[in-house]
């Protein structure tokens, strides 16, 4: 059993995930800390802890001398004389990796090593041949090193035959009933901001047929019921499903039916996390594939029309969960069942975001394959 001294960062993917690999988890981990990544040295420290690995924590006086660096590795490496110690250079400052590497490790006789992030393999400094690190993070551990908790357990919602045959006409039929959808969205909307179980149409919204159609195929489904010009949900869950949490169910079915040949390690849908500062940030899918953590926003609502809610707002939105929650590696994803602008576009490209809406929803598993596949995941 080694030790394993860490230089703390923002990233904590790196400093987790060879502690966790088999062959080289340590009876303890050192993490060397400055005052600014106290907090991230904190969550990272609770979760080593939760998995049986003794932390401690050394505060760094001043990152940006070489003295004090040098001086606070050289009483860690005092206070284990006899131990094997591995020094993980991935995180902290410059300076801090120059002079562990350097100075001390070369004096004390420490391996060195360095995770490379996109292939998830650890590099060792003495020219010993990479090692692929082994899977072994779960979302909850991996949000946790991030500084979020989970609110609840996870939600990995069972699908009914019921869901699954509307859904699966929903999405075949994506063209048609777009429009009616539109109107349902805005009327169970409605009932939602007003705390009611039922809603009443207008005359021209009780005289569509498409409408009715789309209302009947809910009906059926048992989620709702129409009599004369009122529309009644069964609850405030079919409510919910009726609004738009229909297309989440589905792209979680999506992600269900593609994890075990992508390899997708943990799956959730529903995520909300809550940061130490009280914050609540909600993902509608995540999943953990290759140590790396993918988040999926669902979208039924229109975002192509001047007078809508624009679909920046939400890529921009996306984008920052991604970047705060799971750290660089992160990827996102936005699947909405209206088409978005060709600027929309542009700007999903631009923060490294998926799109898959519309008539590409028909393909929605292929989509989601390609993307969690991609060799290139830089």
């Amino acid at each position: 059993m080694t030790v394993h001294v860490c230089l703390v960062s923002a990233q904590a993917a790196p400093n987790l995930l060879p502690a966790l690999d088999p062959e080289l988890k340590p009876k303890e981990v050192v993490l060397l800390v400055s005052q600014k990544m106290r907090a991230a040295a904190d969550a990272l420290s609770m979760v080593f802890k939760e998995l049986g690995i003794r932390t401690d924590l050394i505060p760094l006086e001043d990152e940006h001398s070489s003295r004090v660096i040098e001086e606070t590795l050289l009483q860690i490496a005092s206070e284990r004389e006899g131990e094997e110690i591995l020094l993980n250079l991935t995180g902290g400052t410059k300076l801090m990796a120059l002079v562990a590497q350097q100075t001390v490790a070369q004096e004390e006789n420490w391996r060195s090593f360095y995770v490379d992030v996109d292939t998830d393999v650890v590099v060792w400094l003495d020219k010993t041949p990479g090692k692929k690190l082994a899977e072994q993070l779960r979302l909850r551990h991996y949000l946790k090193s991030y500084g979020f908790d989970l609110s609840d357990s996870p939600e990995r919602p069972q699908i009914t035959h019921e869901q699954r045959n509307l859904m699966q006409t929903l999405i075949t039929q994506i063209g048609s009933l777009e429009k009616p959808l539109t109107q349902l969205n805005w009327l169970t909307q409605q009932a939602e901001d007003k705390k009611q179980l039922k809603i009443t149409m207008d005359t021209q919204q009780a005289d569509s047929r498409s409408l009715e159609a789309l209302l009947r195929h809910f009906a059926e489904a048992g989620f709702l019921q129409v009599n004369g010009n009122t529309i009644s949900y069964a609850d405030e869950t079919a409510r919910n499903f009726v609004k738009g949490g229909w297309l989440e169910l589905y792209t979680y079915s999506c992600v269900v039916d593609v994890t075990g040949e992508t390899g997708i390690r943990d799956k959730a849908a529903g995520l909300e996390v809550m940061s130490k500062e009280g914050v609540k940030n909600e993902m509608d899918i995540a999943m953990m594939v290759r140590n790396r953590l993918f988040v999926i926003e669902c979208k039924t609502a229109r975002m192509d029309k001047p007078e809508a809610p624009k679909a920046n707002d939400t890529l921009f939105k996306l984008s920052e969960i991604c970047r705060r929650v799971g750290g660089l590696g992160t990827k996102g994803m936005l699947a909405s069942y209206r088409p978005v602008a060709d600027s929309e576009r542009k700007l999903a490209r631009t923060l490294n975001i998926e799109l898959v809406c519309g008539q590409d929803l028909r393909n929605l598993r292929d989509g989601i394959r390609a993307w969690i596949s991609a060799k290139n995941q830089n």
